[in-house]
């Protein structure tokens, strides 16, 4: 049996809300969070507009497409690189109704302010101060996994950490089949929806960052029924113009360094060449003992 239990944080808890996220970072390297913030009808629209988004010709102008086959013959996904202001939408010329923009704009700026509120928190719970996310570079994706009968027991993708520093993702409310694996077992634990809640899982750069104490979690979707599933998630990736290392307050002579500074770009580029997906990346730029 799995030996940990997916935290579910209630984001309007008054004392000891950064101790317990910084627990749920150290520990399973995943949790869900409640009273996030996020409007409820806010989420439903970003969901009709992923929908209906899917629907449209392939050949988006400013949309980064990821085709069926690629990974798997039944996952696709759009994404949009970096949104901070509506401007930015209408720069990058989406071939989409002004509606549709303005909802992709609010709830990726929601989803951004309960990143930054999750950051300073964990920065809080670390005994650091300032803004954590200020700046930093993001992604909105959003996936479609189109299950059916031959494909229940198989998986909609490949198992795999994120190469970002977290990801909040918004799961599906009629199709499951998210798990994580428990890091202890190594068993897959199922991350069925619950509703109002957002699921947050720790990336590889998290764990660099955190000089090695946060968990980067493996994760995959399954089908496990023949229904057309669909995510969205905002991933928190890197500062733009900063290496990607830990502050000293993570470093003394019990813990000495694990990672040498690395810029994000560079790592995204190792990460790919040597296909390592599962967590392995972050190794690669270890130090070497002398």
């Amino acid at each position: 049996m799995a030996s940990v239990e997916v935290p579910l944080i209630d984001m309007e808890k008054v004392d000891g809300l950064p101790e317990e996220l910084v627990k749920a970072a150290e520990g399973c390297g995943c949790f869900r969070i409640v009273n996030h913030g996020v409007p409820p009808q806010l989420m439903a629209e970003m969901k009709v507009v992923a929908v209906s988004l899917f629907d449209l010709p392939k050949e988006l102008h400013g949309m980064s497409y990821i085709g069926r086959g690629l990974i798997t013959p039944f996952f696709e996904s759009l994404s949009i690189d970096d949104i901070v202001s509506l401007d930015d939408l209408c720069d990058n010329k989406l071939d989409v109704s002004t509606h549709q923009l303005e909802t992709i704009y609010k709830y990726t700026k929601a989803i951004r302010e309960v990143a930054g509120l999750i950051g300073r928190k964990l920065m809080e719970g670390s005994g650091l101060e300032g803004d954590l996310f200020d700046g930093w570079l993001c992604q909105l994706r959003m996936n479609k996994y189109h299950f059916c009968e031959e494909s229940v027991g198989l998986p909609g993708g490949l198992l795999h950490t994120d190469p970002s520093f977290l990801t909040i993702l918004q799961d599906d409310e009629n199709v499951n089949g998210l798990q994580i694996v428990d890091k202890l077992s190594g068993e897959f634990v199922p991350l069925d929806h619950v509703p109002g809640t957002l699921i947050v899982n720790v990336g590889e750069l998290a764990k660099v960052w955190s000089n090695g104490r946060y968990y980067c979690v493996n994760h995959i979707a399954s089908c496990i029924e023949p229904k057309i599933r669909f995510s969205i998630a905002l991933f928190m990736l890197a500062p733009k113009d900063k290496k990607i290392e830990a502050p000293s307050k993570f470093v003394d002579s019990d813990h000495p360094r694990l990672y040498a500074p690395f810029d994000y770009r560079e790592y995204v580029k190792v990460r790919k060449s040597t296909r390592e997906f599962t967590g392995g990346a972050p190794d690669l730029f270890k130090f070497t003992p002398n």
